[in-house]
């Protein structure tokens, strides 16, 4: 094994977490190396137009995507199953290469709501300990919102998102969201014009007395200089957003908000091609040493560090800490262990609006998060639970995110799947077209878990990452109710027809449909060893100088999209890092 020069940290992984870990720790003055098992990609000229509004490399064939035959996971529904490897991608999607799912994502940026940070102890004083099923394991971040606040807003304004407040300084602003909590300044860039899907939506939500706003976008609306002084150009709306990188450069990505500045400094360094396989412990197992990685040409490499920074996609770093024997596996008999805790997904609803001719939508015209309405007052715990049964919500968006000809075009129900009809009814319908969809939560349950396939092995030989999940009847529950108002909205839009996916009780999670790519948990953060994986500073409770960020450390699932909030998360622990632990290296929480 060659041993490799010893560095204060070294970052595992580079997407949205490690590029913000690096900007952050190099920024301190430490010398931080980052560790990326794929290879360098940019806007220029990975992204360059017209080569990249390609749907049938990147949207169908994954361009993007991690290549599934060299490293998968596998999945079953329940305990008593057999998994088998995820072969074709259609569940969620995984990123690859530097950058990863941050390159590919839609832009979608929402904070959590107050009570997502302290969600367990919420539902606990408003509904009782026994509205909670006995099976479902929901818990506090540990963090609150008013303490995270200073840094949702730093990534924003790192993204440029643009938007439009809904509390500002306490002060509910007409036009935005007026559940989100307390935020201290505006958004960095007003909303994005809206589409006419989206225009219809919000007519009709508002006639039905709901409170519809704009998406919180980060696809830059106007050009913009960000705080590390990376410049945004302005979204033109292509509806090339989801699945492929951006040549506008529009959408905050690594690349496009932090590489920029951070690829130049002389105490960065990034290492691609380099697979990380495990962290190095002591002889005592409570310190680690470095990491281990296989290079480009497949060489073992040690690389000594004092600090270790897991910022892989939630799956890999779950596998990573398992790998390493960091922290006690979760036990589903017992309920004992954290790591592979609290797995979660989300359940979405969908419907598909046909229109007369006379009602031009224009689908072509569209992007990842702008020009969309959004209805939050059945998120979270924004409406009374207490008649309904369920514990969780979602919102409703109105408006389409593009209309490319392969995975965006919509037949009306009853159309056959090919043939002259078909081509027909595509003719006669893509214009007039548009969607709502309802984005619900999901909760942590006792068997929904991760942890070492016993049988699937990737390239070098190690376990593959298993996952056990399937729908509990929360979920249906919850799913069902805000389709509800989903559909009245839907009926004052007076469309001439409309197709409708629901998840009823009985069907199974199908990882053969795209839903959300939006996995959590895993590596949790809490107040208690006993019952997380990382302290309220993403730190390891088992090895102080390990911290892991991303959607791994979420104790449940949320009904927004998660960027955000593992934004503002990273951001958090970063100063954390910076300001006490680099000086007095050990526990930032005592037990």
């Amino acid at each position: 094994m060659i041993r490799m020069k010893p560095v204060d940290v070294v970052i595992v992984g580079f997407g949205w977490t490690g590029a913000i870990m690096g900007m952050e720790l190099s920024e301190a003055g430490v010398e931080v190396l980052a560790l990326e098992r794929g290879n360098y990609q940019d806007t220029s000229p990975d992204w360059a137009y017209p080569g990249i509004a390609d749907e049938l490399a990147y949207g169908i064939r994954g361009k993007l995507f991690q290549p599934l035959a060299r490293e998968t996971i596998t999945i079953r529904h329940a305990v008593s199953d057999t998994a088998v490897p995820y072969r074709q991608y259609g569940s969620f999607l995984l990123g690859n290469n530097v950058g990863g799912a941050g390159t590919h994502w839609n832009g979608q940026h929402y904070r959590p709501s107050p009570e997502d940070l302290e969600f367990r102890s919420h539902i606990a004083k408003r509904y009782g300990e026994k509205f909670m099923p006995a099976d479902m394991q929901i818990q506090d971040y540990g963090v609150g919102y008013d303490e995270l606040e200073p840094f949702l807003d730093q990534f924003e304004y790192v993204c440029g998102t643009s938007g439009r407040a809904g509390n500002l300084n306490g002060a509910i602003q007409q036009g935005g969201n007026p559940f989100e909590g307390v935020r201290k300044r505006a958004y960095p860039n007003p909303p994005v014009a809206d589409t006419q899907g989206a225009r219809l939506f919000a007519d009709a939500a508002r006639a039905l007395g709901h409170q519809p706003f704009p998406q919180p976008a980060s696809n830059a609306s106007q050009p913009y200089t960000n705080p590390y002084g990376a410049r945004l150009g302005p979204c033109n709306l292509c509806g090339y957003c989801e699945r492929f990188g951006c040549y506008m450069y529009a959408k905050a990505t690594p690349q496009t908000t932090i590489l920029p500045v951070l690829m130049r400094r002389k105490n960065f360094t990034l290492r691609t091609g380099s697979h990380v396989t495990r962290i190095n412990l002591d002889a005592g197992g409570k310190r680690a040493t470095g990491v281990t990685y296989v290079d480009a040409q497949g060489k073992e490499i040690e690389q000594p560090a004092e600090l270790v920074i897991v910022a892989a996609f939630q799956m890999h770093n779950v596998r990573l800490m398992l790998l390493s024997g960091i922290g006690k596996p979760y036990d589903p008999a017992t309920g004992a262990g954290v790591i592979g805790k609290n797995y979660a997904y989300q359940m979405m609803s969908s419907i598909g609006l046909f229109f007369d001719k006379d009602t031009a939508i224009n689908p072509f015209i569209g992007a990842g998060a702008g020009g969309s309405q959004i209805v939050d007052d059945f998120n979270s715990d924004h409406f009374d639970h207490g008649p309904l049964g369920f514990i969780g919500g979602g919102y409703i968006i109105g408006g389409q995110t593009g209309g490319r000809p392969i995975q965006q075009l919509a037949v009306p129900p009853g159309t056959p799947a090919w043939g002259a009809a078909w081509k027909r009814a595509a003719k006669d319908s893509y214009l007039h077209t548009t969607f709502v969809g309802t984005h619900g939560s999901v909760m942590a349950y006792r068997d929904r878990y991760l942890d070492l396939d016993p049988t699937y092995k990737d390239a070098f030989g190690q376990p593959l990452l298993r996952i056990t999940f399937d729908w509990h009847d929360n979920e249906y529950k919850m799913t069902r109710y805000l389709t509800e108002r989903a559909q009245e909205i839907v009926a004052r839009m007076k469309p001439r027809t409309t197709s409708q996916t629901l998840r009823k009780p009985g069907d199974h999670y199908d990882t053969r449909q795209y839903q959300t790519t939006h996995t959590t948990g895993g590596v949790i953060q809490g107040n208690d060893p006993a019952t997380s994986a990382l302290n309220r500073f993403q730190q390891s409770w088992d090895v102080p100088n390990v911290f892991v960020t991303g959607a791994s450390a979420f104790p449940q699932n949320l009904g927004y999209n998660p960027t955000g909030l593992i934004g503002g998360l990273t951001y958090w622990s970063a100063k954390a890092i910076r300001e006490t632990y680099l000086k007095h290296p050990g526990p930032l929480v005592q037990t």
